[in-house]
């Protein structure tokens, strides 16, 4: 896993949690119920990337995959 794939999953993470924002922010859209499903989406991509870094982190380090 290249670090630009890791950086495009944190732009997500942005996206995602800025609709969270915005849903959650201005009054005049009425979607409250919304502020969960995006900053749950945010969550769910942020974990992602974590866990994509970490694989990332164990592949550079010359970890022996085990069969």
């Amino acid at each position: 896993m290249r670090n630009h794939d890791i950086l495009l999953i944190l732009a997500i993470v942005a996206v995602w949690a800025a609709l969270a924002a915005v849903y959650a922010l201005v009054p005049s859209l009425g979607m409250p119920g919304y502020v969960r499903v995006w900053g749950g989406g945010a969550l769910l991509f942020l974990l992602l990337a974590a866990v994509l870094a970490l694989a990332a982190r164990g592949r550079s380090t010359g970890g022996t995959p085990q069969s």
